[in-house]
Formats: structure tokens, C-alpha cells, sequence
């Protein structure tokens, strides 16, 4: 299969699927287009928390503030699984996750040297390059024209032969890298921020679900707020910190939305205190 991850919305996905199904018959999955715009590191956490759930796999990833300017575009491979998109550090989190760093093989992708997808009909020119007509169609849109090509080519590819496509070669030096930030953990405090507010409004911090253990109440940037396993553990409306899906502590509101009610949004501080000491 293939999957999609972009902050297009829509319809640009469209033209990328449509591109995919002209080279390949694979499955196409969308993992998510509404990605804040422009937001490499929500982009990032949330492919990191999304794409190990996922059988192998090529991922095709578009979240690309740089696009038409200098940055590369790469294929990194991890173990079974390949992801294809901007070198701007969207990549590296989730192939970390997937495959470790020992089992990661990065490649450059040549974008004069990929075949284009012609679309049908007539229209206005979008070539970027007219002079020698080669490189991507379009100085805006390299989803299409980079990067949905070179998915489907590498889905087609047994990936020990990914060095074999004439468009792709080892890439010389080191990646844009992404590390998504530790909390600060002492015995009776952790300071982190706010990695991402999901749609819920729950604000997921990077404090690990551990500091949660054996407390019933902790303090939030200075107001207390109890702590439970499930939403439900407080009434409706009311606030609570708890351990969400992805291993972190969040603080939501049963039936609301944390984001307002604890006045945060995403790359705010974050300090949790302890009430009473752990198991107290």
C-alpha cells in the first residue's frame, strides 16, 4: 500500500492519487490532509505516533513549507518500510520509529531525472523549467510532481533495488533532523511543553504518563487538577490530567476542549508539581 499524509486539505490530494494510480495499482490510504499548515514538527509527532500501526509500506509525506526552493527531496528507507518527502526533518521521527537508527538508508531524489505524468486535455503550461523542459511541472506543487512519482516508482521497487532507480542515489551527508524535545523530570516536577492539541482539544504535552503514577491531583502551571484514567473519571465539562493514547500526559476536559480551558496551545511551557509526593 501507499499512504498520504499532507496539510493540503483539499483537493490537492486528489491530483497526487491520480498521479499514484497512473504508475501503480497499489492501495492508496490517507493518513491525514489536515496536518496544520506549515507545521513540520505537529506533522512529525503525529507520523511518529500513526505510521508503526501501518504493515509495510511506502509513505508518502507532504508537509512542505520549502517547496520550489533548494531543499532536497528524499526517499528514507526503514526496515520493511519507505517514506517519501521533503528534507526538512518531517521524515526522520517516524523512521526512527519504525525501522531505528542502524536500519535507515537515506536516498536523494534527482526531480529532473523522474518521468512526469502528463495530464490529459489541454491547458496552460505549468513547466517551472521551460528552457530545457525537465524538472517538476511546477515550482508549487511537487506532491504531484515530485513526490507522488517518485512513491509510486519506489513502491514498485524491492527495496534492497531502491539504489537501482536511476533517480535516486545515496544521499551525501546527513539529513534534516527533527527531535521532538524531552520534558525536564525531576522527583516532584516535570517541565515540557505542548507537542500538539488533537481535535478534541486535548493538549498533548511531551511529559511522560509516569510522572502521573500514584498521584491523584497534580498542578498544571499553578492550578490543581485531578488526575484520572479516563475522561469520565471527572464530571462533564471539568478539567483533568491523564495519560493519553500516544504515552503522554495530556490535560483535557471531560466533554470539552483543553486547549481553552487550560489557556495553551501548541509549543507553550508546560509545569507539572506534585500535590503530595507519589504513592501519597
Amino acid at each position: 500500500m501507499i499512504t498520504l499524509a499532507s496539510d493540503f486539505g483539499t483537493p490537492y490530494p486528489a491530483a497526487m492519487k491520480g498521479v499514484l494510480r497512473h504508475r501503480t495499482d497499489a492501495e492508496l490510504i490517507d493518513v491525514a490532509h489536515d496536518f496544520p499548515r506549515q507545521d513540520v514538527r505537529a506533522a512529525a509527532f503525529w507520523l511518529r505516533e500513526v505510521l508503526p500501526y501501518f504493515p509495510p509500506a511506502t509513505h508518502l509525506v507532504v508537509v512542505d513549507p520549502g517547496v520550489g526552493t533548494d531543499r532536497n527531496a528524499l526517499v528514507v528507507r526503514a526496515g520493511e518500510h519507505a517514506l517519501v518527502g521533503p528534507d526538512n526533518g518531517v521524515l526522520l521521527p517516524a523512521a526512527r520509529r519504525l525501522a531505528g537508527d542502524a536500519d535507515l538508508e537515506t536516498y536523494l531524489i534527482d526531480e529532473r531525472r523522474l518521468e512526469p505524468v502528463e495530464p490529459a486535455g489541454s491547458g496552460p503550461s505549468v513547466t517551472a523549467t521551460a528552457e530545457t523542459g525537465a524538472g517538476p511541472a511546477s515550482n508549487t506543487f511537487h506532491g504531484r510532481d515530485v513526490f507522488a512519482p517518485a512513491a509510486a516508482g519506489v513502491h514498485e521497487t524491492a527495496i534492497e533495488d531502491l539504489g537501482d532507480l536511476g533517480w535516486l542515489s545515496p544521499l551525501e551527508g546527513s539529513a534534516v533532523d527533527l527531535e521532538l524535545p524531552d520534558a525536564a523530570l525531576e522527583d516532584e516536577r516535570a517541565t515540557g511543553e505542548v507537542l500538539v492539541v488533537d481535535d478534541f482539544g486535548n493538549v498533548v504535552t511531551n511529559v511522560p504518563g509516569d510522572f502521573l503514577a500514584g498521584r491523584d491531583r497534580v498542578v498544571a502551571n499553578g492550578e490543581a487538577v485531578p488526575v484520572g484514567e479516563t475522561f469520565a473519571a471527572v464530571p462533564i465539562g471539568n478539567r483533568i490530567a491523564t495519560v493519553g493514547s500516544h504515552g503522554y500526559v495530556e490535560l483535557d476536559v471531560n466533554r470539552g476542549r483543553g486547549e481553552a480551558a487550560f489557556g495553551l496551545e501548541t509549543g507553550d511551557r508546560v509545569v507539572l508539581e506534585a500535590t503530595s509526593p507519589a504513592g501519597k
